[in-house]
């Protein structure tokens, strides 16, 4: 699949979505629901070792809700965090195929079950196969700040995402999202192993945001977003797992920035220690504001929507439904 081929798949799903696509929600939430203890390295990644079926439901739940893009259970699987909890590279590598192809099972099925339905308003979901950060491997709340040492320089960022990107691009999803990106190494990193490795298929890069104006390691999104802005191989931008309220801010800073599609889709607004792994108690959106906002982020230049962290899918209901409702107006 040639680049221009695999820029219209995005596309395509645009136009079918009326403009706007809906992503799913918070993956570990919604597990955590349903009974899964994930607290661990690994995090939702566990699920693959120990419930790949919750993995599936999941999924089907997003898509039951009106998600346009499906975002894989990789995003803190990674192949160091396997051998760490004793297994062999063979079996990480599997696992992490296995977090793509749990996402393409749910959404064929999905979507045999639905397509035939006379006036249903779901689109045909797209994969998005999730590379987290580095930080997030470390699992120490550093893709939160950005300070990841003197000893991290771009090529050990490269060399740390490698394999796994090499992997789940061999899965077939349609497209890679590199996510909480919290400074302009690491999105370098990222943009030149999308070069060296010649992936064809679409991919976003989103960063987190913890002051609303700035990527975490206090860098401007303008440095962050020069070397994105460079490369073909980079479809859309935006942020995610990042309060709410700066959202709106946010979205107006990355259209003077970029040409590229936006991508939004923050957490709740609950703030994660990530020292002592717990959430804080603080000001959240609940799906009513989601809903009244996405219609706005929308407007401002948006062109894909959805939640992170503490959303769940009546969240990604009430955004697809205002979404969906207005395309068809």
């Amino acid at each position: 699949m040639g680049m221009k081929k695999a820029a219209t798949l995005l596309d395509d799903l645009l136009q079918n979505a009326g403009g706007c696509g809906v992503i799913d929600g918070g993956f570990a939430t919604q597990l955590e629901k349903h009974g899964a203890i994930i607290n661990d390295p690994l995090w939702s990644a566990v699920c693959l070792i120990n419930d790949p079926d919750l993995i599936k439901k999941v999924h089907l739940e997003y898509l039951e809700a009106g998600a346009d893009i499906l975002v894989s259970s990789s995003y803190q699987a990674t192949i160091p965090g396997f051998i760490s909890k004793g297994l062999s590279v063979e079996k990480g590598e599997l696992l992490l195929e296995k977090s793509v192809k749990l996402a393409i099972e749910a959404r064929d099925s999905f979507w045999d079950s639905v397509k035939s339905i006379p006036g249903h308003k779901y689109n045909r979901a797209l994969v998005a196969a999730s590379i987290g950060s580095y930080g997030a491997y470390l699992a120490d709340g550093s893709e939160y700040s950005g300070h990841y040492g003197p000893d991290v320089n771009l090529d050990k960022l490269k060399d740390f995402h490698r394999r796994r990107l090499q992997i789940l691009v061999d899965a077939s999803p349609d497209l890679l999202a590199f996510e909480t990106i919290p400074n302009k190494l690491e999105a370098q990193a990222c943009v030149e192993l999308l070069e060296e490795e010649n992936i064809q298929i679409p991919s976003w890069i989103c960063f987190s945001s913890v002051d609303g104006e700035n990527a975490p390691s206090g860098e401007s999104f303008k440095k962050c977003l020069h070397a994105i802005n460079k490369s073909d191989k980079v479809n859309a931008v935006g942020i995610n797992c990042t309060p709410p309220h700066f959202i709106e801010a946010l979205i107006t800073k990355f259209k003077e920035l970029t040409n590229k599609h936006i991508v939004v889709y923050p957490n709740s607004g609950e703030v994660w220690d990530g020292r002592s792994k717990k959430w804080l108690p603080s000001n959240c959106f609940g799906d009513d504001k989601f809903e009244s906002f996405s219609s706005r982020w929308r407007d401002l230049g948006a062109t894909f929507i959805g939640g992170c962290c503490r959303t769940t899918p009546s969240t990604i209901r009430s955004i697809s439904k205002v979404l969906k409702e207005s395309s068809h107006e």
